[in-house]
């Protein structure tokens, strides 16, 4: 498969171009970044673009490929509500699969965060606590949004109206249903998840911690591969893993 990996020049760029190359099943023609030496874009018979660049890069990138009929993959976090229905525009003309995280672990977390919170119910506090390394720009991060709105999901509430992203002053008393999302960043750390229901007598922690960004970057090229032969809409990745069958 032909793929162009736009944002080549960062972290997760980097992987992918590193990963594609030792397999038989990728070739990467064409590295895109706005950094020096870099494409700016991809070639005739580019068959899928994976995109982890930077939020306000996304929508003219996923609009060109929506015009050459390219299926799309975004692992770009941080896209504000303009951005983002570029790509649901974009959406009803190829397949994109959009996701916060592209790690079989924390798409297998998603779904056990949802289990946890539907048994254990409205008596126990939801905290989700997520770190990265320094240099995220963004904050919370897509994964600990996705575990937030998984266990709102479980509950059966919607994540909007109970939602605190960390507390500061003289909050009061935490009230019965908040789902709280804290953020912290520092060193070199890849990606710490850790979804809390904590009750009176007990508390139970759901933890993930990607130890290698090849996690992330092997579920974004299958992602590719399966969009493939998809028809116009909007994935996620837990469709490519078969989770939401």
């Amino acid at each position: 498969m032909k793929i162009a990996i736009v944002g080549a020049a960062g972290r997760m760029g980097r992987m992918l171009v590193k990963l594609s190359g030792e397999g038989k099943d990728f070739e990467v023609v064409a590295e895109i970044d706005v950094a020096d030496g870099f494409a700016r874009e991809w070639p005739e018979g580019t068959e899928a673009v994976i995109d982890f660049s930077f939020h306000s890069a996304v929508p003219p990138s996923i609009a060109k490929a929506a015009e050459q009929g390219i299926p799309y993959v975004i692992g770009t976090t941080g896209l504000t509500p303009e951005e983002q229905a570029v790509v649901d525009a974009a959406a009803t003309k190829i397949p994109v699969v959009q996701s916060g995280n592209y790690s079989l672990g924390v798409n297998l977390l998603l779904n056990l965060v949802k289990t946890a919170a539907k048994v254990l119910g409205s008596e126990y506090d939801v905290e989700v606590v997520e770190m990265h390394h320094r240099h995220k720009k963004d904050a919370p991060s897509g994964t600990a949004l996705m575990l937030a709105k998984s266990a709102a999901e479980g509950l059966g509430i919607a994540f909007d109206d109970v939602a605190v992203y960390g507390r500061k002053g003289m909050v009061g008393e935490r009230p019965k249903g908040e789902i709280a999302v804290h953020a912290l960043r520092g060193g070199s750390v890849v990606g710490d998840h850790t979804v809390m229901f904590a009750g009176d007598v007990e508390r139970v922690e759901i933890t993930h911690k990607a130890q290698s960004r090849e996690a992330f970057a092997a579920g974004a090229l299958r992602a590719a591969q399966w969009a493939a032969n998809r028809a116009p809409g909007l994935y996620t990745m837990r469709d490519v893993l078969g989770f939401n069958k």
